[in-house]
C-alpha cells in the first residue's frame, strides 16, 4: 500500500534581521498607499457632495404666454442678468417691458410718451 504524503505542521521559520526590515518596509509602503488611496476617495466623495449641495437643482423648464396689446408689436428683446426685457411699438408709442429670467413673471413697465 502507498503511504499517504507527510504534511509539514511546523511552523515557518523565522525571517532573517532583513527579511525582517523588508516585511517591514513593505507593510508601511503598503499603508502610505493605502491612506493616500483613501484620502483620494474622501476628496473626490467631498468634491461631489460639494457640487450636489451647491448647486441650485435642476433646471425647470418654464412656459409661459405674455399677452401683448392690441396692435402692439415687439421691436426688439434683449437679456441683462436674470431679467428679459422686451421692447414694444403700442401705436407709435414704445413701452419697455422687464420679466424675470428664471420664472418669466412681470418685473416692470416702462412707457415713454412725445412732449405734447
Amino acid at each position: 500500500m502507498t503511504q499517504p504524503a507527510a504534511t509539514n505542521t511546523d511552523a515557518l521559520p523565522e525571517p532573517t534581521a532583513e527579511q525582517a526590515a523588508m516585511i517591514a518596509r513593505v507593510r508601511r509602503m503598503m499603508l502610505i498607499a493605502g491612506l493616500t488611496t483613501a484620502l483620494g476617495v474622501g476628496a473626490l466623495l467631498v468634491v461631489i457632495g460639494y457640487r450636489l449641495f451647491r448647486s441650485e437643482g435642476s433646471v425647470v423648464t418654464t412656459a409661459a404666454t405674455a399677452t401683448l396689446p392690441k396692435g402692439a408689436r415687439i421691436v426688439a428683446t434683449g437679456a441683462a442678468g436674470d431679467r428679459i426685457m422686451v421692447t414694444l411699438d403700442i401705436g407709435g408709442r414704445t413701452e419697455i417691458r422687464t420679466f424675470d429670467a428664471k420664472t418669466l413673471k412681470p418685473a416692470g413697465v416702462l412707457s415713454f410718451a412725445s412732449e405734447p
